[in-house]
């Protein structure tokens, strides 16, 4: 079986996901993807379930929901769909922190 659906999650703050989505098609109607945004890995959960109401078949889930947040969506969607996340390397640590410094 060949991946046609897909979803992504993203955190961001302020983001609704009731407005704050986007859906990339082929022009062939092959492959669709779904973008949800989150203000918090919290919400994560929620959007899954949603994106599995689309039909997608893999979800991938965006680099601030980390291990808890991760966990907290594959216990909410109990198996349906492989769930993966992004993740930095050691390489990035010095650019992370000064992109999130406070």
């Amino acid at each position: 079986m060949a991946l046609t659906r897909f979803g992504f999650i993203v955190t961001g703050a302020g983001l609704d996901p009731a407005h704050d989505r986007c859906v990339m098609e082929s022009e062939s109607g092959r492959f669709r993807m779904v973008v949800i945004g989150v203000p918090t890995a919290a919400e994560g959960p929620a959007a899954a379930r949603a994106l599995l109401t689309e039909g997608v078949q893999l979800i991938e889930l965006c680099g601030g929901f980390g291990p808890l947040g991760t966990a907290a969506v594959l216990t909410a969607i109990d198996g349906a769909v492989p769930v993966g996340s992004v993740g930095y390397g050691p390489e990035s640590i010095d650019a992370l922190q000064r992109l999130f410094a406070t």
